[in-house]
């Protein structure tokens, strides 16, 4: 009888039976982990597109075209013939990719080129590449500051910028959103430091509202710092040649660093960049992580974003139809009775506070006919849950029309509206 008992507590200590506990307790875990996402009403579906991007799409399990008003597609260039044929012709000429990291044998000519070109685009002295804008903004905080620096960062920028700041060893202080005097108190407590560096979105990706660079700038100024501006939802429509916010507001030789992506206005494939000080981008190409570490940037997404940026400064007719869209929707949607957040910007929030409501209002708007998305907890603050409208420059009045009315209808549906 010992022997069998003796025998049974051996077999549940075997690194199998262990094994198999683990995994056990690791899905309980999970499981209910999942079911609390689901019971608050924050549960993130994704709905499978199975066209092109762009003003109209398909969408798996639902008939007919869908008025797609849910992308960062600003200047529809995703699927611009032009911008395929690019990517199409680097895909035959450079390949599929380099298997192989920068510094290693990564680097082929039209990096090079690609980069030249952003910088020029920007008026700086350089810029380096990246596979993301999110490992644009890993890569720059850790290589540049030191724990003799401090960094200053608006309490709303963008999770890449919060995950990039968390990397680096420098003092830490986080200003209320847009909230002047709360940075000039912490740019007086932070002045002990060695570099003093400004860190903000250009555009708030979803509020839809624009740093006060004015300000910031001369904050950084008056207390001898550094500016850094992502422009991930500012690049190529924001200003009057779609240079960002920093030409919308004026203060284009005060900002120091501008990260931004070629995944949104410019191709919406991907990839991302830091442009700045020469000496700043060549300290990135020695020591930023995901430069160094990470594949390439694929020859058909370099041709695609070197093709739209040839076409903005081209002719930059197209960013000028941009301010009228976006106000026509924004005032159609306010005389309807809805609380939109942000100014004069694309980035459209339809404020609606329940998660639940956001989620629901949406999918009714998909069986109007119209792709948006609800973003609740954690994408943003508990309570403040809504629906993101992003206008592009290839949607038509009519579309824009078609879209309030849908809101208007399936807002009064759920109690939204009167």
């Amino acid at each position: 009888m010992w022997a069998v008992s003796a025998l049974g507590a051996a077999l549940s200590r075997a690194p199998g039976r262990r094994a198999h506990s683990a995994l056990s307790q690791l899905r309980g875990i999970l499981e209910r982990e999942l079911d609390g996402i689901r019971g608050a009403g924050t549960w993130k579906s994704e709905r499978v597109i199975t066209s092109r991007q762009g003003p109209r799409i398909r969408v798996s399990g639902v008939p007919g075209e869908i008025l797609n008003f849910c992308a960062n597609n600003y200047l529809g260039l995703s699927s611009h013939p032009e911008v395929i044929q690019a990517g199409l012709q680097t895909l035959k000429e450079f390949g599929a990719g380099l298997s192989s990291v920068r510094f290693i044998c990564g680097t082929q000519s039209i990096h090079k080129d690609l980069e030249k070109k952003i910088a020029h685009f920007h008026q700086r002295e350089d810029a380096i590449l990246y596979p993301s804008c999110f490992d644009a903004n890993a890569g720059l905080f850790e290589a540049l500051l030191t724990a003799e620096d401090a960094v200053l960062s608006d309490e709303l920028n963008h999770a890449s910028i919060i995950d990039g700041i968390r990397l680096c060893k420098a003092h830490k202080f986080r200003y209320r959103h847009l909230d002047m005097a709360d940075l000039e108190a912490k740019l007086k407590e932070a002045q002990k430091h060695r570099l003093r560096l400004v860190a903000t979105d250009g555009a708030f990706s979803m509020d839809g509202d624009i740093a006060p660079l004015q300000e910031i700038c001369n904050l950084a100024s008056r207390y001898n710092a550094l500016v850094f501006v992502d422009e991930c939802h500012a690049t190529g429509f924001l200003g009057a040649t779609g240079r960002g916010t920093d030409e919308l507001l004026g203060v284009k030789d005060q900002v120091t660093i501008i990260n931004s992506t070629l995944g949104k206005a410019l191709g919406g494939a991907s990839g991302g960049y830091t442009t700045g000080p020469g000496p700043l981008v060549s300290l990135l190409r020695q020591r930023a992580r995901p430069y160094l570490f990470s594949n390439s940037l694929p020859p058909a997404i370099v041709g695609c974003a070197s093709k739209a940026l040839d076409m903005l400064m081209e002719d930059n007719s197209i960013v000028q139809s941009m301010a009228a869209k976006t106000e026509r929707f924004r005032s159609k949607m306010k005389a309807a009775g809805f609380t939109i957040s942000g100014v004069n910007h694309p980035i459209c929030p339809v404020m609606l506070g329940d998660a639940r409501l956001a989620s629901g209002m949406a999918d009714d708007m998909l069986k109007k006919g119209i792709f948006v998305i609800g973003f609740s907890y954690p994408v943003v603050p508990k309570g403040k849950a809504r629906i993101r409208v992003q206008i592009s420059a290839v949607h038509s009045e009519e579309d824009i029309d078609r879209c309030v009315e849908a809101f208007v209808e399936v807002g009064r549906r759920h109690g939204a509206l009167p």
